[in-house]
């Protein structure tokens, strides 16, 4: 390929094992199964913060969270902060983002892409001043101008559709109906000019329903083999708080308090994550059409994964591997030989530096990741990394916990001060090629797993005196990270971690 394209597309909240390329066979997703047997598929890829503005913030700029200042969500990606369409001379190719944004003036084009198409109307109270607060965003307009759907009305006179009404609007109304669209007209504009296209689809994210929630058979979804594995009386608080709370919060109108709520929630956020599939096929059978699979580039991944009963959790903001490991396949036509399952871990830090590197641009030196490309004819040289996951301490979802009735919500507990110094904990996680994964806490509540032996992670070992050379060992090297990384957060000062 003299100058290849890319075609990023990135969905919100999946967790890995929702394709059969991840072991799930009892999900419908064809065309992601498709994908997966010509492209690299990374059994375990990791997202750099489980919580969207962070993790798209680093998929986006090639760096952490802590470095690019969006360590929250609804955190405004700095003007400053270069995204990859930023990031090297792309003014030859059509630069395009279509769908969710989540990083600051939701439905205004920036960041070096020239063609913007937003889908969410709901982040106005984060535009910047000088943003207009009465535009809506384009699949506003796609329902009501181009559909006739009348527009809900609101007390302030905006009517937008929140993503409760939007998910139960019929299929061919939806948001993914709508990008597959307007990626695909897209797709069959650009004739011969080299483009840069990153679509995001919002789903599966909640509120975990929508127009296939009948799809699988609830009573036969599989509950996870870790769901009795339930954050008990050792377990750090936060975890314990989540579990007693959240998962009591209502998703979706479910009480979450019986095995067949569960079921319920499983299955329709598997009907979710089909419904994406159907219109990822479309934007892929449109590259097709157009001529363009031979010469492009193709990713996709997530911005985070979801518990869905692991651990009888829900959501994300935890270090569990539920939360924090996304599906990712890569496919790079002028490298055929680049398929098959790539077993090492890997960080979605790599991303930028990676896709630039395969576009043929010079990798910035400040980037905080490392290209792949020397590594895509053998894989094996992808073994020698540790992945680091960062927590910087907010979007726990425990709202009670910000306010002062938690108490007598939770009093049995904690106290409300001993809930907020967990929740605003800065957690750091370390995972290593051969399995361990230790999770740092500034407050005491540190983690130990083998995953090898425990996938689950239902063993926390960080007690075993023969291991404390390897806790040490771990520690050292999140240290050394933290340095390599301008990495400020306080870590643990405990003895039981040298």
């Amino acid at each position: 390929m003299a100058r290849p394209n890319l075609l990023f597309i990135y969905t919100d909240e999946q967790a890995a094992r929702t394709m059969a390329a991840y072991g799930n066979e009892l999900i419908d997703t064809p065309n992601l199964d498709r994908l997966a047997t010509n492209s690299l598929v990374f059994d375990r890829a990791y997202v750099t913060q489980p919580v969207c503005t962070p993790s798209r913030s680093s998929i986006l700029t090639g760096l952490y969270p802590h470095a690019n200042g969006c360590t929250a969500n609804n955190i405004p990606l700095p003007d400053d902060m270069q995204c990859l369409p930023e990031l090297s001379d792309f003014s030859a190719y059509r630069t395009a983002h279509m769908g969710k944004w989540h990083l600051g003036d939701e439905v205004f084009a920036q960041h070096g892409f020239d063609e913007w198409v937003s889908v969410e109307d709901g982040y106005r109270a984060y535009y910047a001043q000088c943003r207009d607060r009465d535009r809506h965003c384009d699949y506003w307009h796609w329902l009501v101008d181009e559909h006739g759907v009348e527009p809900p009305q609101s007390p302030d006179g905006f009517n937008a559709f929140g993503r409760g009404l939007a998910a139960r609007l019929p299929e061919e109304l939806s948001k993914p109906a709508f990008l597959a669209e307007r990626a695909s007209r897209f797709l069959d504009e650009t004739g011969d000019d080299p483009f840069l296209l990153f679509v995001n689809f919002l789903e599966p994210h909640m509120p975990f329903y929508g127009p296939r929630d009948d799809q699988y058979d609830r009573d036969s979804v599989p509950l996870p083999d870790n769901f009795d594995a339930v954050p008990g009386p050792d377990a750090p608080l936060k975890l314990r708080l989540l579990h007693e709370h959240y998962r009591h919060a209502g998703i979706s109108g479910l009480p979450l308090r019986t095995e067949a709520d569960w079921r319920r929630l499983i299955a329709q956020y598997w009907g979710l994550c089909s419904q994406v599939d159907t219109h990822v096929g479309s934007i892929l059978d449109a590259l097709a059409a157009n001529g363009h699979a031979d010469d492009t580039i193709v990713v996709f991944t997530s911005d985070h994964g979801d518990m869905m009963g692991s651990h009888q959790l829900v959501a994300k903001t935890v270090m569990y591997e539920e939360a924090v490991r996304v599906p990712m396949l890569l496919r790079v036509p002028s490298m055929p030989q680049a398929r098959g399952h790539v077993e090492a871990p890997v960080s979605q830090i790599d991303l930028a530096p990676t896709l630039l590197d395969l576009l043929g641009h010079t990798v910035p030196s400040h980037l905080q990741g490392r290209s792949w490309r020397p590594a895509l004819r053998d894989a094996s040289t992808l073994h020698d990394e540790d992945v680091v996951i960062e927590w910087n301490g907010a979007d726990s979802g425990m709202m009670s916990a910000r306010s002062r009735d938690l108490p007598g919500h939770l009093s049995h507990i904690t106290s409300y001060a001993e809930a907020s110094r967990a929740l605003s904990a800065q957690l750091r996680t370390i995972i290593t090629p051969t399995g361990w994964k230790f999770t740092c806490s500034p407050i005491g509540e540190h983690e130990l797993y083998d995953l090898r032996d425990d996938p689950g992670e239902t063993e926390n070992l960080i007690g075993s005196e023969s291991l404390r050379a390897l806790v040490a060992d771990l520690y050292e090297r999140l240290l050394a990270w933290q340095v390599r990384t301008g990495d400020e957060a306080r870590l643990a000062s405990d003895p039981r971690l040298r």
